[in-house]
């Protein structure tokens, strides 16, 4: 049976991952900085919770050590947690602002992934699923006819642009294990006010893509719901 470890699965694209990933048989784990809504969502799914905080070293290495202990392996890692910053005049940006969005949206990944991966080399098929943007993409932020390209956003866009480019280095240099992005779409979730046009299952269907996969299938991929986009 796949094992599942979700970062930040207790709402959202997360949660819905998780949903949909255990109809397709797998042993979830949803893992989420809040117990209260970490343990609920588990419940209210059929799930196992794990605490973790993806911005604290000693959070992240004793979820892994839980997991470790339970379970003893994972198939694939879903680094979906992520934070919006601040929307508008990049000129009232902080170093602070900049620490807080970076630290989960990117170095949250690099923690997570690494305390992660000796349970990922215990599977017979690894990976890795980064849940990014296309916000992050130059060539659809500078597309006037696409809605990337009409929000300032700039510690979101920036860590998902970092974000897509971790994932091409992860997928060049961890030999035998597949790591691809996902990019989502504009769903309506917490992290947009509930403002996108997709539904929050539309959103996950390219998260899930990934985690389904057949043994063999790509690395070092970026797709949304409709297929395989340009790193760009």
């Amino acid at each position: 049976m796949t094992i599942t470890f979700i970062t930040g699965a207790n709402k959202g694209l997360g949660r819905e991952t998780a949903r949909r990933l255990i109809e397709y048989g797998h042993t979830v784990l949803v893992g989420a900085r809040d117990r209260e809504q970490g343990e609920e969502a588990a419940a209210a799914l059929g799930a196992r919770y794990v605490a973790i905080d993806v911005t604290d070293d000693a959070s992240v290495a004793a979820a892994a050590e839980n997991v470790a202990g339970h379970e003893g392996r994972i198939d694939v890692l879903i680094n979906n947690a992520g934070v919006h910053g601040p929307v508008g005049d990049p000129g009232d940006l902080t170093a602070a602002d900049a620490l807080a969005v970076l630290d989960v949206n990117v170095i949250g990944v690099v923690r997570t992934t690494t305390a992660f991966l000796p349970l990922l080399r215990r599977s017979d098929d690894p990976v890795i699923v980064n849940v990014s943007s296309g916000m992050g993409s130059l060539a659809l932020t500078h597309d006037p006819d696409r809605p990337e390209s009409h929000v300032v956003v700039p510690l979101y866009t920036s860590s998902k642009a970092a974000l897509t480019m971790l994932t091409t280095q992860y997928a060049k240099g961890l030999e035998g294990i597949r790591v691809n992005a996902a990019d989502p779409g504009y769903t309506a979730t917490d992290l947009n006010g509930h403002s996108g046009p997709q539904t929050v299952t539309e959103g996950t269907d390219a998260i899930v893509a990934l985690a389904t996969e057949e043994p063999g299938a790509g690395t070092g991929r970026f797709i949304d719901r409709h297929g395989e986009i340009a790193w760009s």
